[in-house]
């Protein structure tokens, strides 16, 4: 791969199947390593790709298929080791499937070419939100800061997926 960029976020996607095993067998701390690996290396390619003016089509498309990757996996193998209330884990997962459906049914009305879908300052607090809460499951962060953090996530998760259904949904409204 020629750009820089994208083999990091390669290698991003890489590190996933690794953050999972971590994960399952009980390795939080290496895990947690991991995870901020992986954040860091986001905030990288991102800013090397700017910087550098090394933006691609193909790092357009695969830095949120990075991102989602890892959070999706992280909360569904937290969810499956009962790290995590199975709610939390669904409405995170059923958020990113009705939008990436949403997605889908976009790309039959307009040129793909021409649109791209840009992250709200909301989708952007749900992320951060998100990684919080992931963060604090690998350190091992219980009680009512752990329980708040759960349901903050949950009602931002729900906020900004009506908020990017209903602002994508104007393209039908026009």
């Amino acid at each position: 791969m020629k750009n820089l960029p994208n083999l990091i976020t390669v290698i991003r996607i890489l590190l996933v199947p690794l953050f999972v095993i971590l994960v399952v067998y009980h390795y939080e701390l290496y895990a947690l390593y991991i995870f901020i690996v992986a954040g860091l290396s986001d905030a990288l390619d991102g800013f090397i790709a700017r910087t550098w003016n090394l933006k691609t089509r193909v790092g357009t498309y695969l830095d949120p298929i990075a991102d989602k990757l890892l959070l999706m996996s992280s909360f569904i193998t937290l969810a499956v080791l009962m790290k995590i209330p199975l709610w939390i884990m669904i409405i995170i997962i059923s958020r990113d499937i009705i939008l990436g459906i949403t997605g889908l049914i976009l790309l039959n009305f307009i040129d793909i070419r021409s649109y791209h879908i840009r992250p709200s300052i909301l989708g952007k607090i749900t992320t951060v939100l998100q990684i919080l809460t992931i963060l604090l499951v690998l350190l091992g962060t219980k009680g009512p800061l752990f329980t708040a953090t759960l349901w903050i996530t949950a009602f931002a998760t729900i906020a900004s997926g009506l908020h990017y259904v209903y602002r994508e949904g104007k393209i039908f409204r026009a």
